[in-house]
């Protein structure tokens, strides 16, 4: 059977330390029919600009944009939306890592459901792939719920140009831009459906822009005035009593989860010894 081709999206800079295993997670998927589209950010890391150069020369499959400034994730994303040929647009980030089966059971999970945007659960990871947890994907999703958090891990989107046209770009802010896609992408589509089987691997790193959640609080406000258009006073209301309730309910129904997957992880352990 015929695969359609899958655009890849990943924005690098500065990030050699963890670029080769991120880079061969999306090669050596058992879904061939890929294009890894690379934007980087303006490196000045040596070591990042070789490998970059090295994969590019080694797989046709590989093609880098090397950018002359540097202007953040979102942007370096849309370069690569802008070159993308793909029926299907993926994306990963330069520390993260798929699992094999990603694409192959993503790709045939959206043509079962015809579903125009999808995503899967992921495991969280540290600096030294040691596991620490798991987020379970919900369900499904509406816009309604999206709204009042994003609940989609953006190494696990995957969304269909054929269905929805090649319109959907990031919004021009330096952070959150991923929500800010999924948002306008499901206000489209009505609905999005995910794989609750981990499919991805997240690395949490210290210092890294998404833990630090005190400094992604204007941004969070930012998505609901530039993305969805509210004023700044619904913004902001929307965001503490709709937004941060719904967000702490995710994250402890995080660790629970993360619980429970660690606990079953060991004893699966045990029984091998």
């Amino acid at each position: 059977m015929s695969q359609d081709l899958v655009s890849v999206i990943m924005p690098t800079y500065n990030s050699g330390q963890h670029l080769k295993a991120s880079i061969d997670s999306i090669l050596n998927q058992t879904y061939r029919n890929i294009e890894l589209l690379i934007t980087d950010d303006h490196s000045d890391d040596d070591n990042t600009l070789q490998i970059l150069h090295s994969y590019e020369q080694k797989d046709q499959r590989v093609k880098v944009l090397f950018l002359d400034s540097n202007h953040g994730p979102g942007y370096a994303r849309n370069k690569s939306i802008e070159r993308a040929k793909g029926r299907y647009i993926a994306f990963c980030d330069s520390d993260d890592r798929w699992m094999a089966e990603k694409l192959e059971q993503q790709i045939a999970f959206m043509q079962k459901e015809q579903l125009a945007l999808s995503y899967t659960s992921f495991v969280t990871c540290d600096d030294n792939n040691c596991e620490r947890g798991v987020v379970i994907a919900p369900r499904e999703l509406t816009f309604g719920q999206l709204k009042r958090d994003n609940k989609i891990g953006c190494l696990t989107a995957v969304y269909d140009v054929e269905m929805l046209g090649k319109k959907y770009y990031m919004p021009a802010i330096r952070k959150r831009q991923d929500w800010g896609l999924f948002l306008t992408i499901i206000r489209d589509c009505k609905r999005a459906a995910g794989i609750q089987a981990p499919l991805a691997y997240y690395r949490m790193r210290k210092g890294s822009v998404s833990r630090n959640k005190l400094g992604l609080i204007k941004y969070n406000i930012l998505i609901y005035q530039k993305v969805l258009g509210f004023s700044k006073w619904k913004s902001v209301v929307y965001f503490y009593l709709l937004f941060m309730p719904t967000h702490v309910a995710k994250v402890l129904k995080s660790k629970i989860d993360s619980l429970r997957y660690l606990r079953k992880k060991d004893v699966i352990s045990a029984g091998n010894i």
